[in-house]
Parts: structure tokens; C-alpha cells; sequence
């Protein structure tokens, strides 16, 4: 189980702005970005410096538009920004409520397949606090989501917590389930190095769907009938389960808040995810702001 726990009470930002550059996972484009301080109650929000008029889209679960191996969200006005969990993951991690990211293409750059390129980044930017109480998103009734032999759950729960199982038929990756505490920094520890994974056989099948056109062994582990093909083998010895609580961690920041409840993931991805927060977002009875 994994516990994420803030002592700050307020809401915070970065202290000063940072840029990064890398390339897309799916699109293979080369991409530039640049993290800006914000304000407080201002958000998550991309900004596609590409386009020249409604180019704001913010971090919301209901602007999710996409969950095909990634996460996307789009504004009203049909633009758009992909495979953002990475770095949501990442803000979720240490903690950080308000930013602006100005992007000059359609997707975030994969960097090495982690989130740790991220948190490195945010580091350097160091944390800001503002004056003003950070919103908790708190769960007050159970609420679950099925799909074939794939299941998520969120729970009424003091803290935020993580317990994920995975069940591949490789026998590199096979059952998996990650149960740990992350208090006191610990994302960056246990979470943040794991890196985004994938099948030698399906390569083929993705790049000719006009996916993983950016992917590499310098940022993705890949799994092949014999053995893992990166030379330097795992980060964790469980590193698959880790990367999909950390896709996980990203794509439930897009509450626009910190959730204080328990989820619970079994062989599920970015789109059953998405509709966990449509269902928990269709009520307000299953929720409350503290």
C-alpha cells in the first residue's frame, strides 16, 4: 500500500521557471517545454506555444479525450496535449497545485520512460508555497469500475493510498502487486524511477498505428521472449507494477485536487482510470472538498 503523505497544509507552485526538451513517445516529434510559477487556485494548465489562439488546456479529468496507451486531454477548441501522466505523476508526487506549461508540440516528452527527468526538474525549480489552504478532494463512498478482468476501486481513507496488481503471460513481468508507504519523500525513491514498459512483439503492430514512433530502450523497457533487451535490466525488481502506480498517481491528479481515499488497481490502465473519476465526479454525494 502506498501512502502519500504532505505536511503542507497550503497550496504550492515552483519558485522559479525551468525548461526541458525531449521527444514524444507515440509521435516521435521533438518537443521543448517550459514550466512556469502560478499563482494559487490557478491549476494545471498546458499552454501549446505551436498555436496561436485558444491554445490553454487545463489538467481536468473531464478534458480527457484519449486513453489509448497515454493520456490526453483537449480544450473545447480541439487542442490538445498527449501522454501527460508522467509529469502529472510527478506534480502529484511532490506535491505542487498550481503551474503553467507552455509546450511547443502535441505530446510531453517521454524523457527515460520515468518520471524522474520530472521530479529532478521540479527540484531544481524548488517547491514555493502560497498563501492560500490547498482543496482535498475526500472520497466518501465506495466507488468501482469493471472491465473484463480489469477493475479499479476508490475507497473512504484517511490518507491517499495505492495498492495495484498486474498479471502479464510474460514470464519477465507475470503477477505483480506493489504494497509500500511512500511518506517523507519517498515518490522519488520508490516510484519515480520506474520506467513505462513494452512487448518486443508488439513493436511491429505500434508503429505501423502510428504509435511508439519515439520509443527506444533509452526510454522504455522492453520485454522480449527471452530476456529484457536493455542492456542495464531492471531499475526495480518489480519495476512494471511500480511504473503502472505511477501512471496511475498522474492520471488521478487530473481531479484537480489531491484525493484523500484508497485505490485500488487490478490489470487496469489509463482509460478505466478516467472513469473512475467520471464516477466519482457524477455524484456529489460520493465526495467532499476539506
Amino acid at each position: 500500500m502506498i501512502n502519500i503523505l504532505n505536511n503542507s497544509h497550503n497550496q504550492q507552485t515552483i519558485a522559479q521557471p525551468v525548461s526541458i526538451n525531449g521527444i514524444g513517445l507515440h509521435s516521435g516529434i521533438d518537443v521543448s517545454m517550459q514550466l512556469y510559477p502560478a499563482e494559487a487556485d490557478y491549476g494545471i494548465n498546458f499552454i501549446r506555444k505551436d498555436l496561436t489562439e485558444n491554445n490553454v488546456i487545463e489538467a481536468l479529468w473531464s478534458n480527457v479525450s484519449n486513453t489509448k496507451l497515454s493520456t490526453t486531454i483537449k480544450n473545447q477548441n480541439g487542442a490538445s496535449v498527449s501522454t501527460i501522466e508522467h509529469l502529472m505523476s510527478a506534480l502529484s508526487g511532490l506535491h505542487i497545485d498550481n503551474i503553467k506549461i507552455e509546450i511547443d508540440g502535441p505530446e510531453v516528452p517521454i524523457m527515460d520512460g520515468s518520471s524522474i527527468k520530472f521530479v529532478d526538474l521540479l527540484d531544481l525549480a524548488s517547491v514555493k508555497n502560497l498563501n492560500k489552504k490547498r482543496k482535498i478532494l475526500k472520497v466518501k463512498k465506495n466507488i468501482k469500475i469493471e472491465y473484463e478482468n480489469s477493475s479499479v476501486e476508490l475507497k473512504p481513507n484517511n490518507q491517499f493510498s495505492i495498492d495495484f496488481e498486474i498479471d502479464f503471460p510474460s514470464k519477465f513481468v507475470s503477477q505483480q502487486s506493489c504494497q509500500l508507504q511512500l511518506v517523507n519523500g519517498n515518490y522519488k525513491t520508490d516510484i519515480a524511477s520506474a520506467r513505462t514498459f513494452g512487448f518486443e512483439k508488439d513493436v511491429d503492430m505500434l508503429r505501423s498505428n502510428g504509435l511508439a514512433l519515439g520509443g527506444s530502450l533509452d526510454n522504455a523497457v522492453v520485454v522480449g521472449e527471452s530476456k529484457i533487451l536493455n542492456s542495464e535490466g531492471l531499475r526495480y525488481k518489480d519495476e512494471f507494477v511500480r511504473h503502472k502506480i505511477l501512471d496511475s498517481i498522474g492520471d488521478l491528479y487530473l481531479a484537480g485536487s489531491p484525493i484523500q481515499g484508497y485505490f485500488f488497481g487490478n490489470k487496469s490502465g489509463h482509460h478505466l482510470n478516467n472513469l473512475l473519476l467520471r464516477s466519482l465526479f457524477a455524484d456529489k454525494n460520493n465526495y467532499e472538498y476539506i
